[in-house]
Parts: structure tokens; sequence; C-alpha cells
């Protein structure tokens, strides 16, 4: 016995030391195996909650639920009632701008949607794509059309059929920003059916040729002698009330043109539209000829002080508007003669427009004259102003023969 007490005794302590500790340790790591699979089990095995659950902060935590602002499905609310709304849609690159002092443009109402006060941070990127510019010419057009005024046209049905075309008659490219603001002005008294031939036509081509425009329709009250310059120079000044127009188009009610590509826009020199009417055997019937269709910019419109007021009755307005583009130094540019094919409606001659017989004297003095004869002594009287779904249609008293 006293043999083997010394191997039992210091030699076997040691093995029975280590042992212990290493079963201390394996119950330990089998506690912390134990408490980590408790922990996971309670949060549903989201990891990404462990922390909260164990007390640690962490930067992802959101609300009171503690559920991090990045787990929320896409397109849903979620249950914390108080976040901020999504904010709305930016507003449309082809919506028109506001009217001076305030007003709405004429098509701002037929938007669709509630108006919304939401807006974005300082400094912080819109997320609206930029449209590219509409090219120089556009790739939408066809070119020479058939031209018929047999079939009655139904202005509901049109309206149908030309949806982009907004309430006012206004419209531009949905897919590009045309470069052409333009203003068409009609002179217009008794003409229902010519128009609603001129708008079964023109807004097609319109929206083809990618423009930026607006259809306004200056319908003179009363029965006195018609007065179509002066209904040309009111046109002008109350289509700048609703947009920013750089163009403006005068244009007869009773004239369509043939060929898509005859642009109803402006260009550096004021421009003869309507140069080739069936009328005249679609040639021009003298050189210094301007009417029927023709268009200026906003600045060639002022350099010469607008269109005339005194003439009253049928022709001269349009030699003595030659005149005025002559002597403030500029050329007429036209289209070329198959291009510039125009029909007109037939029609007999209107009440209260016939043959101005003070035309030629009057055509004679445009150079004393057109400086005080224009946009500067222009005066006149809204009656009223109707926004129909295909053109604005401004009913006004422009007085009488002086």
């Amino acid at each position: 016995m006293r043999f083997r007490e010394p191997l039992l005794g210091g030699g076997a302590a040691m093995p029975g030391a280590s042992l212990q500790r290493a079963c201390r340790l394996l119950v330990a790591v089998c506690a912390l195996h134990l408490g980590v699979t408790l922990v996971y089990y309670l949060a549903g095995r989201d990891l990404s909650r462990l922390p909260h659950l164990v007390g640690v902060p962490t930067p992802l935590q959101g609300g009171s639920h503690g559920a991090p602002a990045g787990r929320q499905p896409s397109g849903e609310r979620g249950p914390r009632v108080a976040a901020p709304p999504p904010p709305p849609p930016p507003p449309s690159l082809g919506a028109s701008e506001p009217r001076p002092g305030g007003e709405s443009s004429p098509d701002a109402d037929s938007r669709p949607g509630p108006a919304s006060n939401w807006t974005s941070a300082p400094g912080s990127p819109s997320t609206a794509p930029s449209l590219p510019a509409c090219p120089e010419e556009s790739p939408l057009l066809v070119g020479p059309m058939l031209i018929e005024f047999n079939v009655p046209v139904d202005l509901t049905l049109l309206a149908k059929q030309n949806p982009e075309v907004k309430v006012g008659g206004r419209h531009a490219p949905k897919d590009c920003i045309s470069s052409h603001k333009v203003a068409i002005i009609i002179p217009f008294r008794n003409r229902q059916e010519h128009l609603k031939y001129w708008l079964y036509y023109l807004h097609p081509i319109l929206q083809r040729q990618q423009l930026d425009y607006g259809i306004y329709v200056i319908n003179q009250a009363g029965d006195s002698m018609f007065n179509r310059a002066k209904l040309l120079n009111i046109g002008f000044r109350e289509a700048l009330k609703d947009y920013d127009y750089t163009c403006f188009v005068f244009s007869d009610v009773d004239l369509i043109p043939m060929d898509d590509r005859n642009a109803y826009r402006c260009f550096s020199q004021p421009r003869h539209i309507s140069v080739a009417m069936d009328k005249f055997g679609f040639s021009l019937p003298y050189v210094q000829y301007f009417g029927g269709v023709s268009a200026l910019s906003k600045q060639q419109f002022l350099t010469i002080n607008g269109f005339p007021n005194n003439y009253w009755g049928w022709g001269g307005e349009d030699d003595d508007i030659f005149n005025r583009l002559v002597f403030k130094g500029m050329s007429i540019s036209r289209p070329n003669a198959v291009v510039g094919k125009c029909r007109m409606i037939r029609h007999s001659r209107d009440k209260k427009n016939e043959p101005n017989p003070q035309r030629f004297d009057r055509i004679a003095h445009t150079k004393e004259t057109m400086l005080s004869d224009g946009l500067n002594s222009l005066t006149y009287k809204v009656l009223d102003i109707e926004r129909n779904p295909l053109y604005t249609k401004i009913t006004v008293d422009v007085g009488t023969p002086s």
C-alpha cells in the first residue's frame, strides 16, 4: 500500500484537475450554444433583430418596433402612421407655363390628379427624365394630303380623335421639347362650318409638325363692318396673356394646307404660308401678296407696330402689312409652290365685308401711318372668352369705323 500511495498522490492530481476544467468549458460552450439558439428562435429566425433583442444599439434600428426601414416591402406603407407619405411625381415637362400675373394656363385645369403643395428639399436633383429637343424637321410628316369638304365634321368626335389636345386648343409634344411656341390667330364671324373643317385638318397637321401651339378664334361681335387686321392685333395681345408665345400664325378660317411640310411656324424673315391657293390656280396673284396665311415672330410683329386698325371691310390690310415689313428692312420667305399648295372653302362674300373703297389710298400712305396706327393705338373690349376642347374663342367689340 505504501508503494502505491505516491502514485495516487501527486501523479494522479494533474489529470483530474485538467479533466475538471475541460468539463466546465464544455458545459459553458453548450450553455452559450443553447442561449444563441434560443435567441435565434425567439427572433423568428431574423438575424437583423438579434442586436435589439440582446440590448445592443444599432444604427439600423427604426421606430418603436425596432424594424429597419429598409426591410419594408416596396409599395407598402407599413404600420407606422407617423412616417411621411411618398412625394408626388414631378410635373410633366410638357406642361404649359403659368399665365402672366399668376394666372393659370388654359390647360391647367385639365391636368389629371389633385394639386400638391409638396416641395423637394433644396438642392435635391429632379427625378423627371429630361426630354430632348424636337428635331428641326419632324419625322412624323406625311407630305401631300387629300383635302375634301364634303363630309360633315362633329366637333365632339373630333375632340375624342385628338385626345392630346388640351382645353382651349393647346398642345405640346409629349416626347420632345419644341422650340416653336406658336399662337394661331383666326379672325372670325359667322363661319362655324368653316371652322369645323379647319380644326379637323389643322390639329393633326400641327401635332405632326411637333409644335407647342394654341388656337385662338377672335370673334367680332355685332354687325359693323368686318375688321380683319384689328382682330389679328387683338389675338396677338390676348394670346400673350395665356402663354409666352414667340411665333404668331395669322390664318383665314377658310384656308387649308394640302401638304403638312408647309410649316406653321416662324422663320428668320416673315413667312407667307398660303403661296399656292387653288383660288388663284396654285400660284401667287402678285409678288407682293401677303394674304391668307402668314407667320411673324413676336419681335417681327412688334417691329412693325402690329397691323393697321383702320381697314374696315374687305381688302387692303395684307398689302399694308407687306409695306410695313419692307419699310422695316425685312423680306418675305415662302415655301415652294408644291409644298405651299392650299385649298379654300368656297363661299359667297359675307355681309358687312364688302370691298373697302378707301384701301388703295390707305396703302399708299403706309409709311406715314404705321407709326401711329397699330398696336400702340389698339382699343377694344373683350365680351367673352370660351375655352372649348379644341380652341379658345374670344368675342370682342372692335368698335365702328371713325
